[in-house]
C-alpha cells in the first residue's frame, strides 16, 4: 500500500504563488504515474497536472503555464509549483498515484490517494 501525503497548501493573495509537495513512502511501478488533482466546494475533482513513467507533463488548460509539476525520485516526491494563483484556484488538493493510468485526468484510474491540502487564493 503505498501511502502519500500532501504539504506546503496555505492561503495566499491572487498573483501570488504557493508550491506543494506530496511525499510517498515508495516510489516503485505502483507510483509510475503521479498527478495532482483539486476539488473546490461543489465541483467535481478534477486534473491539475500530471507526469507519466517516461516524464511526460501534462496540464490543465486553466493551469498551463502558471504551474509547474516535477518529481524527484531520489527523495520521493512529487511537486507543484503555483504561479499567478487566482481565486478559482481554491480547492483542496489531492496528490495521486497509479501504474496503469491511460487518461491522465479520470482520478479512477489512479490507485493511491493523500488526504488532500487545502489551498485558498483571496482577491
Amino acid at each position: 500500500q503505498v501511502q502519500l501525503t500532501e504539504s506546503g497548501g496555505g492561503s495566499v493573495q491572487a498573483g501570488g504563488s504557493l508550491s506543494l509537495s506530496c511525499s510517498a513512502s515508495e516510489f516503485s511501478d505502483k507510483t509510475d504515474d503521479m498527478a495532482w488533482f483539486r476539488q473546490a466546494p461543489g465541483k467535481e475533482r478534477e486534473g491539475v497536472a500530471a507526469i507519466d513513467a517516461n516524464g511526460r507533463k501534462m496540464y490543465a488548460d486553466s493551469v498551463q503555464g502558471r504551474f509547474t509539476i516535477s518529481k524527484d525520485n531520489a527523495k520521493k516526491t512529487l511537486d507543484l509549483q503555483m504561479t499567478t494563483l487566482k481565486p478559482d484556484d481554491s480547492a483542496m488538493y489531492y496528490c495521486a498515484a497509479g501504474d496503469t493510468v491511460l487518461v491522465w485526468d479520470y482520478d479512477t484510474q489512479y490507485d493511491y490517494w493523500g488526504q488532500g491540502i487545502q489551498v485558498t487564493v483571496s482577491s
